[in-house]
This record gives C-alpha cells, sequence and structure tokens, in this order.
C-alpha cells in the first residue's frame, strides 16, 4: 500500500511537471511581434517624389527664356505739333525683322515711314533721330526696290478717319544689342509727306510721329 501511494504521488508529480513543461513552450510565442519591422522602410518611401520637383522647376522655366525673345511694341508719339499717336511691334522672324505700325488721329493720305539712327526722339520735330538708318551706305529707294537703306520702309496708307498700318519684313535687320544691323536703340519716324523715292531721303517733309526702338 506505502509503494502504492508512492507511485500515485511520485506519477502526480510527474504529470505537474510535465504541465509546468508545458505551459514553458507556449510562453516563447510572442515572438511573432517581429512582422512590425517592415514598417520601417515604408516610411522612408514617401521621400522618393522630392527629386521630380527640381524638374519641373526648370521646365517652367524654359517658357520664361522663350518669352523673352518675342514681340517688342513702342509707342509712336506725336512731334511737329501733330496729333498723331499709334505703336510699332517689331518681330525678329528668320533673316529679318518685321515691322507693324498702326496709327490714329493721323492726317490722311500716304506718310512715308523709316528707321533712323538714333533712338533719340526728344526735339519737338524729332530731329534728334538723325538721319535715315543707312549702315551699308546705300541710295534711298521705296520697297521692295533694292538696293536701299536698311531703314526705309516706304509708306503708310492714313485712312479719312485718321488711321492707318503698315506690315513688312525688312530681310538683313535683327534685335540683337550692339549689331551693326540692329534696329534696336534707333527710332521710328512717321512723316507728313508721302515718300517719293526721290534722293537722299524721299522728300517726305516733317517727322510727325517718333519712337525709340528699346527694350523695357
Amino acid at each position: 500500500m506505502i509503494h502504492t501511494r508512492h507511485s500515485m504521488t511520485l506519477g502526480a508529480t510527474l504529470l505537474l511537471l510535465g504541465a509546468c513543461g508545458g505551459s514553458a513552450t507556449p510562453a516563447e510565442a510572442p515572438t511573432p511581434t517581429e512582422p512590425a519591422a517592415p514598417a520601417t522602410p515604408a516610411a522612408s518611401e514617401p521621400a522618393a517624389p522630392a527629386a521630380p520637383a527640381t524638374g519641373s522647376s526648370e521646365a517652367d522655366a524654359k517658357p520664361a527664356a522663350a518669352a523673352a525673345g518675342g514681340a517688342l511694341e513702342i509707342p509712336i508719339e506725336a512731334r511737329s505739333n501733330s496729333s498723331l499717336s499709334g505703336t510699332a511691334t517689331f518681330t525678329e522672324e528668320g533673316d529679318g525683322v518685321k515691322v507693324t505700325i498702326k496709327v490714329g488721329n493721323a492726317p490722311p493720305g500716304l506718310k512715308g515711314a523709316h528707321i533712323h539712327q538714333k533712338g533719340d526722339c526728344s526735339a519737338k520735330d524729332a530731329s534728334s533721330a538723325g538721319d535715315h538708318f543707312n549702315p551699308e551706305g546705300h541710295p534711298h529707294a521705296r520697297p521692295p526696290d533694292e538696293p536701299r537703306h536698311l531703314g526705309d520702309l516706304g509708306n503708310i496708307g492714313i485712312t479719312p478717319e485718321g488711321v492707318g498700318a503698315l506690315e513688312i519684313v525688312v530681310k538683313g535687320a535683327n534685335l540683337k544689342p550692339g549689331d551693326p544691323k540692329s534696329f534696336l536703340d534707333r527710332s521710328i519716324i512717321i512723316h507728313e509727306k508721302k515718300d517719293d523715292g526721290g534722293q537722299p531721303t524721299g522728300n517726305a517733309g516733317a517727322r510727325i510721329g517718333c519712337g525709340v526702338i528699346k527694350k523695357k
């Protein structure tokens, strides 16, 4: 009987130890918390889009650079006691410059239009603009006749209502600063009379409109 009791006691002890040993193994289960590690690389991913921002700013700068080479519009102001007003627009086109003139409040009829040497309209009669712009030393003529002054633009027709327009492409001219054939830093002159093609400047009379060709 005593041996039986000891056996039962020993068996119970072993069962108890076995139960304790079984609970020790599950205690290691919390190790699955390792999956939290992937959260670290995920947090660094948003930094990647920062690189394209630089490229977009460079692209935005290109239209601004292109705009810099666009049309140049200047005002034409009255001179010699006239009431003329208007604008002249200059645009480099191919191997020349397109000149577009629009005037109002001008006396009707054909009026000579020329580019003059100096960018100076300060005189009341616009004499401060100097002579015709003629860097190649050609005789005066009206377009399309050749050879002629680089500044010879022909005549602008003014309606009875006092408005007129002229558009011409002057081959060989440009708008480059300091270039000997550049229209920059010159003046555009509208005369009171028709340019008849005569020498030396077309017999176009007084200068009733003047505009300095310069970049703002």
